[in-house]
């Protein structure tokens, strides 16, 4: 067997921005792998069922754990040790970025789909790459059986702080249309029990899938970014066994939806940084999710305080280092989960 298949990942990170060439290797369980570029995997049954999965990770390449989870179940696809019964790609989005050790090299990847890559003058190695992700995911989708299929696309993260939520799923904005319980309780089997619902379009990856290709599609964080091999893996076991069975089992039985069981915020507001000196209110080490009342300083941006707009507002993704213009700090409210239009 060659490199490529041999260690997929290592393989990849030596060919950090792309490989101009294809390769492909039919196991002797009639599964075909197709490596289509540098990180970009596609693996297709013999008799392939209805789904059609996206699993992404690397997006910010200092975020370990979902490189590890990917690494080890493409690892054991290739050793035949794990089943697959629906076409899957698998991305590694930013190979340079794992390499460097770092969120990304340039520029956040996951503020350039949707098309973001190509506006404005500036272009750089990460917008290329976001550029062909997206070229990859139309091409996956398009080329499916024909027949009645369902899209899904998870993209797998680690957040830069603790949180008082250690596993979370942003649910991006649906244009109106119902939110998919199924997917709740998919979500739930990943032990991830806290939903954050977009109530606009963003220019991330799993909402560029979600409004294109209408497949299911979530930011899934899983706990906290920590460097290669000191993950607990054991807080990781419940979402990589989901994700497994997600792709080796025709279908998946989650039990009763109980609304109890899930715990959904709705976005308050959008704080971004538009000035140089831009600062928090807060101590780096404060947690996602923690919760500030209504009238209390959020942040400074420049000389503009922003406030809390409501009791129990609660904080995500704080981070007074992006670049002007972009999201600094999220924060969001509990809804009822049975105030959902659930279908």
């Amino acid at each position: 067997m060659n490199k490529v298949f041999s260690d997929f990942l290592a393989w990849t990170r030596e060919h950090e921005w792309g490989c101009d060439e294809s390769y492909d290797l039919t196991l002797s369980n009639g599964t075909k792998l197709s490596v289509w570029d540098s990180g970009v995997l596609e693996v297709s049954p013999a008799n392939p069922g209805h789904k059609d999965i996206v699993l992404s990770c690397a997006v910010h390449g200092n975020e370990t754990a979902p490189i590890e989870i990917c690494r080890d179940i493409i690892n054991d696809i290739i050793d035949e040790k794990q089943t697959v019964t629906h076409r899957t790609l698998f991305l590694i989005a930013n190979p340079a970025s794992i390499n460097k050790g770092e969120r990304f090299v340039e520029e956040n990847m996951n503020r350039l789909f949707s098309g973001e890559h190509s506006k404005g003058s500036t272009q750089n190695k990460e917008r290329e790459r976001a550029a062909k992700i997206e070229n990859y995911v139309e091409r996956f989708y398009q080329s499916a059986p024909e027949g009645s299929r369902e899209r899904f696309h998870y993209d797998l993260h680690t957040a830069i702080r603790d949180s008082k939520r250690e596993k979370f799923a942003v649910y991006p904005f649906t244009h109106g249309a119902p939110y998919s319980r199924q997917q709740l309780q998919f979500l739930l089997a990943c032990g991830v029990d806290t939903v954050l619902l977009n109530q606009a379009p963003t220019t991330t990856f799993s909402y560029f899938s979600a409004r294109q290709f209408n497949a299911h599609a979530f930011t899934v964080e899983l706990g906290k970014v920590r460097p290669f091999g000191e993950n607990d893996r054991a807080k990781f076991a419940a979402a990589e066994a989901t994700l497994r069975n997600l792709i080796s089992q025709a279908e998946q039985d989650f039990g009763p939806f109980e609304p109890e069981q899930h715990f959904v915020f709705k976005e308050a507001q959008t704080i971004n940084r538009t000035q140089p000196d831009f600062e928090l209110n807060f101590a780096d080490d404060v947690a996602n999710f923690t919760s500030f009342n209504k009238g209390e300083i959020l942040a400074w941006d420049g000389d503009k305080a922003c406030y809390a707009q409501h009791d129990g507002e609660h904080i995500i993704f704080p981070n007074a280092k992006v670049a002007l213009g972009h999201r600094a700090l999220l924060t969001v409210v509990r809804v009822p989960t049975e105030s959902l239009d659930l279908v």
